[in-house]
């Protein structure tokens, strides 16, 4: 249930539609950012918050809503996609907010595997 509410308020917020992964999850690892970067722009013209559920993508569209996955104890977060990146790693396909990393139970690891899904449409 609380994943779902999190998907209606990401699509409200975002006023964007989901992503279709084109039928199928995509799976890579995922890092996180957050002090270093707080208060700067971010692709989308708005100011990063390390305490929001957002996250930067290489090509995903800004404004989209997409499910993460962290494989190694198969908790979820529904996050924004606000900025561009991962820019350092091919291995890595999306940095997450600290506070997407700290749903995902992953901050002390710093990068885990992850499955991107598509949220449901509401």
């Amino acid at each position: 249930m609380r994943v779902f509410l999190l998907a209606g308020l990401c699509l409200h917020l975002a006023q964007a539609p989901t992503v279709k992964l084109q039928n199928e999850p995509i799976f890579g690892q995922a890092a996180w950012y957050g002090s270093d970067f707080q208060g700067r722009p971010t692709a989308s013209g708005e100011v990063f918050n390390m305490h929001k559920l957002t996250a930067a993508s290489r090509d995903l569209p800004l404004g989209s809503c997409i499910r993460v996955v962290n494989l190694s104890n198969r908790r979820s977060v529904v996050v924004r996609i606000n900025d561009r990146g991962p820019w350092n790693d091919p291995d890595r396909i999306i940095d997450l907010s600290y506070a997407a990393s700290r749903q995902l139970d992953m901050v002390a690891q710093g990068v885990t595997e992850v499955r991107l899904e598509s949220v449901p449409s509401l």
